[in-house]
């Protein structure tokens, strides 16, 4: 028996998937390229390092537009406001996800 095909199976359209409401931490912050790598990303998280206003955040916090954003490097802190975004932003697109304050 072959599954009919309706929209709830169906795969999202390249437009539909570009829309986001939410995205992991980990994963923005690997995708916007302010950490090279999810597992570095993942480390910083778990670590106390990434805040979310003043709460330390987890690597599978939900990230939303607007959310304000504290990166802490031993050489000084980053911080940033989420503006859009994207699961597979290309180098060009990924410093268009946030803007730094």
């Amino acid at each position: 028996n072959r599954a009919k095909r309706t929209p709830a199976n169906c795969l999202r359209s390249a437009e539909e998937s570009a829309i986001l409401l939410d995205m992991r931490m980990d994963k923005f912050l690997k995708v916007s390229r302010i950490l090279k790598r999810r597992g570095v990303a993942n480390d910083a998280c778990a670590g106390g390092n990434v805040y979310v206003g003043d709460k330390a955040v987890k690597p599978s916090y939900r990230l939303k537009v607007g959310d304000v954003v504290r990166v802490r490097f031993s050489a000084g802190e980053l911080r940033f406001v989420v503006k859009s975004l994207n699961e597979k932003a290309s180098k060009e697109e990924a410093s268009q996800l946030y803007e730094i304050i």
